[in-house]
């Protein structure tokens, strides 16, 4: 069963917003943790510094799968590869780490907005990652059994 264009089209245009939304979420990462942040990492207590650093390598994970996903899906619109191929599992969307919530309160505001952002975004594309399952045709065993047969002869 494939896709009709519109749906090609609808899913083409969301894999582009989304993928360019953690482009750009992962510039201001990177920007902020790098650069911007040092100065509020500076003035937390050595534990919660700790803390800061952690979340930072998390919101880079998060941000990493999220984009190897969704070159995959492009990957899948080109024809690079086919739908069934982008579900193996060393394409699918990896497992997001855990933030504490109860930690984003006593980080500074601007890296806990980065944070939950990420956890946001993540959100979303797992759910659309999902969805996959769902919108493959289940084979049928009666043609699996009458291509291997063909295949013996």
């Amino acid at each position: 069963m494939s896709r009709s264009r519109a749906e090609a089209r609808l899913h083409h245009r969301l894999t582009d917003s989304l993928y360019m939304e953690a482009m750009l979420l992962a510039d201001e990462a990177r920007s902020y943790f790098d650069e911007a942040g040092k100065g509020d990492r500076e003035g937390l207590s050595p534990l919660d510094r700790v803390a800061f650093s952690c979340e930072s390598l998390k919101v880079t994970t998060r941000l990493m799968h999220i984009i190897a996903w969704l070159l995959t899906q492009r990957a899948v619109e080109t024809g690079e590869l086919t739908p069934r191929e982008a579900l193996d599992p060393s394409r699918r969307l990896g497992t997001a780490p855990v933030t504490d919530k109860a930690l984003l309160t006593q980080l500074p505001p601007s890296a806990a907005g980065l944070i939950a952002a990420s956890i946001d975004l993540h959100r979303r594309v797992a759910r659309l990652d999902d969805a996959q399952d769902a919108a493959l045709p289940v084979a049928s065993p009666a043609r699996s059994i009458q291509s291997r047969l063909a295949m013996s002869f």
